[in-house]
Formats: structure tokens, C-alpha cells, sequence
């Protein structure tokens, strides 16, 4: 039986990956520095953590469930307590794109990220539990990078990642940099951007006099419609008026030069100031 050393198993993330690693094929051992996450893991799900040293013996896998900006410390620290081969996954591209894991050529380094489930995926507006984040209910694709070590690797950290990422929709293979792409330059610098000015556009219409609610709803509304066209999950186009306001509007909101973000420099500068 694989063995994994679960660090941060009491963090959100943590927690998440250690309900889904519950009845798996894995013996998890799960380390958790902070008191509250102890009592998160007994009281929610009856596990109970190990001390480092244990975690560590002879350990397959260890996953990094914690904070970009601890990751470094974190694996230079437990570094040396790892035998040849062992393999140390992360659940982000930024410490590994900005080099913050230790030079060990004989470990094996690992990606794996969600994407979480599509705004289209009936699971995810279920109900009474809605799923918006994935892992619970709600499919959702993966993508995963081999680092570095053998090829043969890759396959045990894809059925980890599935494992606890799931119910999967699909699997994609990438590499750190093209992770890094995804997130946090398409997933962030663009998309949560752009929809924290959607926001800040929807106080705006309400400073103006439009209702709170009629602005929020029609908002939401135009979202889903919009989204259905543009990413072509329905057929259709929009009208003659919509393609104007978005030919005249689009150069005075973006700059010119807006996809600059996605250059290498940009992207490693997004990602030292995350780690």
C-alpha cells in the first residue's frame, strides 16, 4: 500500500484532501501543526495526526496541502528526512515555477491543481449543497505536471491527484510552466481581475440609482447567457448591438498590451510576490 504524508490535513485544503483520502487505496498519514486543525480532523472526521518523524518513515508521498509562502520552508525542512525516490507533491505551480523546493534530483516533484467544476455543471447549483469549489459533488477536470523523476511517476501522482480531487472529469498533462500559465495568470491576473471589476462596475450602477438587487440579478442574469454564447456551450451570437458596445468598449477598458501578463517576466513576478 502507497503511503502519504498529508501535511496541513487540518487546513481548508487539508481537509478536503483528507475526506476524499478516507476508504482509499493509501495509507495517509496526516500532519497538522495547529491545534484548531487537530480538532477539525477529529471532530468532522475522526482521524488523528502523527508526529513529523512518523509521518516521514519510509513514506511514498508527501503532499504539501499549505500555504505557497510555507512551502519552501516546509520542504527544505523535512528535505533531508526523505528517502531517494520519495516523491513531494504540491497543490499549486507557484514555489515549484519560482524554485522554492530543495535541489534533490533523486526525489521526485509533482504538480497537481484543480480546475473546478464548469459554471455550466448542473452538480454544481444542486439544491440545498451546491458545489461550487469540486471535490464533493460537483465533476471536475485536473491538471497535473511531472516536475522532475521518472515517467514512471507521473501515473501514481494522477491517480493521487484523482483521488483527491474527485469525482474527475477529465485529466490533463502539463508542465509547471504552462500550470503557471493557467494559474495564476489566466485563473487570476485575468479572470478574478476581471470579475472584481464586474463587481466594482455593478456598485457602480447601483451608486447611480439602479436598486441593489435589480443590479445583481441583472448582472448574474447577462453573466450566464453572455458566458453560454462566448464560450459556444449554446449556439448563438450576439446582436448587432451587443458586438458594438463590446468593439467600443473593450479599448477602453484593456490596455493594448493586456496580454503581456501571460510573458514569462510577468508570470514570475506574479508568482514572487504569491511565494
Amino acid at each position: 500500500m502507497t503511503s502519504i504524508a498529508l501535511f496541513g490535513a487540518g487546513g481548508k485544503m487539508g481537509v478536503r484532501l483528507s475526506k476524499n483520502l478516507m476508504g482509499s487505496a493509501y495509507d495517509v498519514r496526516h500532519v497538522e501543526v495547529s491545534q484548531v486543525g487537530k480538532d477539525r480532523l477529529k471532530n468532522e472526521l475522526g482521524l488523528t495526526c502523527v508526529a513529523v518523524d512518523d509521518a516521514l518513515s519510509k513514506v511514498d508521498v508527501v503532499i504539501l496541502a499549505v500555504p505557497d509562502s510555507f512551502i519552501g520552508r516546509l520542504a527544505a525542512e523535512i528535505a533531508p528526512k526523505l528517502q531517494a525516490g520519495t516523491m513531494v507533491m504540491t497543490l499549486d505551480a507557484a514555489a515549484p515555477f519560482a524554485g522554492h523546493l530543495p535541489k534533490r534530483p533523486d526525489l521526485t516533484y509533482f504538480v497537481a491543481h484543480p480546475c473546478h467544476p464548469n459554471i455550466f455543471a448542473p452538480e454544481v447549483h444542486t439544491a440545498g449543497s451546491p458545489d461550487y469549489f469540486g471535490g464533493v459533488l460537483a465533476p471536475q477536470s485536473i491538471v497535473s505536471a511531472l516536475m522532475q523523476g521518472p515517467e514512471s511517476a507521473f501515473e501514481l501522482g494522477e491517480a493521487i491527484a484523482k483521488t483527491i480531487y474527485q469525482p474527475i472529469l477529465r485529466s490533463y498533462r502539463v508542465t509547471v510552466e504552462q500550470m503557471a500559465l493557467l494559474e495564476p495568470g489566466l485563473s487570476e491576473t485575468v479572470c478574478a481581475t476581471l470579475l472584481d471589476v464586474m463587481r466594482e462596475a455593478m456598485d457602480e450602477v447601483v451608486a447611480r440609482g439602479v436598486p441593489a438587487e435589480a443590479a445583481r440579478d441583472f448582472l448574474l442574469g447577462h453573466m450566464t447567457i453572455l458566458s453560454a454564447v462566448i464560450f459556444k456551450q449554446i449556439p448563438g451570437q450576439f446582436s448587432d448591438a451587443c458586438n458594438k458596445a463590446i468593439t467600443y468598449g473593450k479599448p477602453r477598458l484593456m490596455r493594448d498590451d493586456w496580454k503581456k501578463v501571460f510573458d514569462n517576466k510577468e508570470i514570475a513576478e506574479s508568482i514572487e510576490r504569491i511565494t
